[in-house]
């Protein structure tokens, strides 16, 4: 089983004709990615080869939807029209955008995570600024390498793309349900507890894990939601112990003012709702391998 994304997904890209969008699309079709065509407003018509598939562009996601069924975006478009190509996605009420753009203005994000629950919340968002997510063996919408773990029954959530690679391949042993790169922009789509839900509901997922990082406070907002409605084990990791106070590291969200956000503080709100924290990757791993194996 896997949460979002599965074999059945039919999968597009926005931006396929660009390099990123056909390096990327290449490595989806490899992994098993059902792939069904491309938009490009100014290649509409036009047909790309990719990997001995020959796709079709289309003009906007609503022509591409209705011509292929499709259920899935991935989003390879610059930061400046990033904006306008998730509203189409979303306007087009497409089930899943996947947005792998970095640098996209917060006010754009904002603008387009609003004009998404201005609609009924009909397109799940992912990222921006995400590597995206994965079913191994099933499909895998996004940047994530698919040749580092399996099928298997851990769930794995992560604002961190290398921090989630890093899971993948630490506890390739067991492998996973599905893998969501969520992202660490200031404003996200789909969040830790969006996807502690969908883990918490999926018969085959048997253990969680949850990795967070400095900045902001959703991960001591995932931990109330925990506490609260999760029977599933789960184990955490939080990036960014040692970073000093108010300087941005990595993300545009991994900020610390004060007290606010910290490394500490996270793990302590997360270790209260019973969530066992490593204090690096391997340990993490390693205490769901235990977790896993007491099951």
């Amino acid at each position: 089983m896997s949460i979002f994304l599965d074999s059945s997904s039919k999968v597009i890209v926005q931006g396929i004709t660009g390099s990123e969008g056909t390096k990327h699309a290449t490595k989806m079709i490899a992994a098993g990615t059902n792939i069904v065509g491309g938009v490009n407003a100014r290649k509409a018509g036009q047909t790309v080869t990719i990997a001995e598939q020959e796709l079709t562009v289309f003009g906007s996601v609503g022509e591409a939807m209705k011509e292929t069924g499709a259920d899935v975006s991935v989003i390879f478009v610059p930061p400046k029209f990033a904006k306008d190509a998730v509203i189409e996605a979303i306007d087009a009420e497409i089930g899943l955008a996947v947005v792998i753009t970095e640098g996209i203005p917060v006010h754009d994000a904002a603008y387009f995570w609003a004009h998404a629950k201005s609609k009924g919340n009909k397109t799940r968002i992912i990222g921006p600024n995400c590597p995206g997510i994965i079913s191994p063996s099933q499909s895998n919408a996004g940047i994530i390498p698919a040749n580092i773990t399996g099928p298997g029954k851990i769930g794995l959530v992560s604002k961190s793309g290398t921090l989630t690679y890093q899971m993948m391949y630490e506890l390739r042993d067991i492998g996973f349900s599905t893998c969501v790169g969520i992202g660490g922009d200031p404003i996200i789509g789909t969040t830790h507890i969006d996807a502690l839900e969908a883990f918490q509901a999926d018969p085959e997922t048997d253990v969680i894990v949850m990795i967070g990082e400095i900045g902001g406070d959703a991960e001591e907002r995932a931990a109330d939601y925990i506490k609260a409605n999760v029977t599933k084990p789960v184990v955490g990791y939080v990036a960014g112990f040692t970073a000093p106070e108010g300087k941005t590291m990595g993300h545009a969200g991994a900020i610390v003012s004060g007290s606010a956000g910290t490394a500490q503080a996270k793990k302590e709100a997360l270790e209260a709702a019973g969530v066992k924290v490593g204090k690096t990757p391997t340990e993490t791993a390693d205490l769901a391998r235990e977790l896993y194996k007491a099951l």
